[in-house]
């Protein structure tokens, strides 16, 4: 039996951080999802090593035993890998798999009577840690059940209002509650709205996604909000007042006379909610731009010529 390399299944060093695995666990459980990749083979198949190379990686004692492991793992080959616990060389490997014995090694684990599962684990992880061939006797071990990826689409007054929400994973409908100022790529976590746990573990839990599509009139900094507003040379000239549509509704705002073009504007409190910070806002941004009028009559390129004439600017 080959040996399984847990952390280049993962594509992380083996000092990863716990959050550096899961991280990496998350972004590839999401690309191999079979909700993702229907009636594919080979992401089935990535998806599950994945989930195996988690299992192990994510939980502290599974993961001091497979470190421990992958050290003595040559030796064990050289010696000619042995059964019944003694590998050549005189070296006890029974530490290492579950009922004392090495029977796992010889392969026949994971078949239909696997408590663990045969289609989620293969040989080698019961081997090692139980539900296969490498189990000789005991009850099998409660684990977890598996973590689902799933991804919400919001638009960004959505994200702004917060609210209700519904979405299907895996064939249920789940409602959630969004709350105001979420972020583009925030994830969220369900707990209990994942695998069911296998031999009475606990259920794992639904991790969510959040994406928001690109909005044509704002731009997103955090809590802050800039947006565009067209301004006519006239009013930059004179000055005068002007109505701007915010996601709190109209806000009148006063332009100075000869207000250069790309002047920002500052109106506290009417940007993005504080995410989980009820009543706190950002600040909206307001940079004017100019705009030119066209189709001039000849009356009107007459006027202008008036004053490019008393400006010297002919």
């Amino acid at each position: 039996m080959d040996y399984k390399d847990y952390y280049k299944v993962l594509g992380v060093e083996k000092n990863a951080t716990t959050d550096q695995i899961k991280k990496a666990y998350r972004k590839l459980a999401r690309q191999y999802h079979p909700d993702v990749n229907p009636n594919d083979p080979n992401a089935e198949r990535k998806f599950k090593e994945v989930n195996e190379a988690n299992e192990v990686l994510s939980d502290e004692e599974k993961r001091r035993k497979y470190d421990q492991l992958g050290a003595d793992w040559q030796r064990y080959q050289q010696a000619g890998a042995g059964r019944g616990g003694q590998a050549g060389g005189g070296f006890d490997w029974s530490q290492y798999t579950q009922g004392g014995g090495f029977e796992g090694f010889g392969g026949g684990g994971g078949g239909s009577n696997d408590p663990f599962g045969g289609a989620d684990f293969s040989d080698f992880f019961s081997s090692i840690f139980g539900g296969g061939g490498g189990r000789a006797s005991g009850n099998p071990r409660p684990a977890a059940g598996q973590d689902y990826q799933a991804e919400l689409e919001l638009t960004l007054e959505d994200a702004y209002q917060g609210g209700p929400r519904t979405l299907t994973v895996n064939g249920k409908k789940l409602r959630i509650n969004i709350q105001p100022g979420v972020e583009d790529g925030q994830t969220i976590r369900l707990r209990d709205q994942g695998a069911p746990g296998r031999n009475g573990g606990p259920s794992g839990s639904l991790y969510i996604t959040i994406r928001l599509q690109p909005d044509a009139r704002y731009t997103r900094t955090g809590a802050d909000l800039t947006m565009d507003v067209p301004v006519s040379i006239y009013k930059a000239l004179l000055g005068g007042e002007q109505v701007v549509d915010t996601f709190s509704g109209p806000v009148k705002i006063k332009i100075k006379p000869e207000t250069p073009n790309g002047t920002r504007l500052r109106l506290r409190g009417k940007g993005f909610p504080v995410y989980k910070q009820a009543g706190q806002f950002g600040d909206l941004y307001l940079r004017l731009t100019l705009t030119l009028p066209l189709n001039l009559t000849d009356e009107e390129k007459a006027l202008i010529q008036q004053l490019a004439d008393l400006r010297n600017e002919s």
